[in-house]
């Protein structure tokens, strides 16, 4: 509305209302959650179900969706001869990050095996044109594995990992773009950098 009357918004939302109405750069986040596990499997689903374009699932192992996403592998399968470009981007499991993470979090299932999960998952993909795996660059491992992104054309879901918790423990925020250099493309663009240097798998 600001746009079409000239004016800033500011301008436009007295205080008292601005404080109930996202009107500013915090009007990209839909929600955020405590712990990614709090986010249900079916908003997940609806997300890679709309997204038409791009799909970058930018998580260290990816694990997780191979559990809570029934028959994942029938969906992404579906969306790349849709023409949706599909992307994996994980961490290397015989990286030195990787085992420093696996003794941080000192849990039987380990990173190297889950991300080993995902990579056998994907090889039964190799034969459908627009689906893409790639390893993050060793100089990008510490930045990789502390912030995951997930890509759904032009809404995210993002996990910052704290320090000693396993990712469904770590919060997470679910953005949809509003304005060039908010905090979508703030996170997206992050996760094509990684994306552009990793090696492919």
């Amino acid at each position: 509305m600001s746009e079409a009357l000239g004016v800033n918004e500011a301008m436009l939302w007295p205080n008292v209302v601005r404080s109930a109405i996202k009107t500013g750069p915090d009007r990209e986040i839909v929600s955020v959650y405590p712990y990614r596990s709090a986010c249900p499997s079916s908003a997940w689903g609806q997300l890679i179900s709309e997204a038409k374009a791009d799909l970058l699932f930018a998580g260290y192992t990816n694990y997780f969706l191979w559990l809570e996403q029934p028959n994942f592998l029938g969906t992404l399968r579906a969306k790349a001869q849709a023409g949706c470009r599909v992307r994996f981007l994980l961490g290397d499991p015989s990286s030195e990050t990787t085992a420093q993470r696996e003794r941080i979090e000192d849990v039987a299932l380990t990173v190297s095996t889950r991300i080993r999960i995902t990579l056998e998952n994907l090889a039964k993909l190799r034969d459908v044109e627009g689906v893409e795996a790639r390893l993050s660059a060793s100089d990008d491992a510490t930045n990789h594995v502390s912030l995951s992104v997930f890509r759904f054309d032009a809404q995210a879901l993002v996990t910052p990992h704290l320090a000693r918790f396993v990712g469904h423990d770590s919060p997470m925020m679910h953005l949809r773009r509003q304005q060039d250099g908010g905090m979508f493309d703030r996170f997206a663009e992050h996760a094509e950098e990684l994306w552009e240097r990793g090696q492919p798998c």
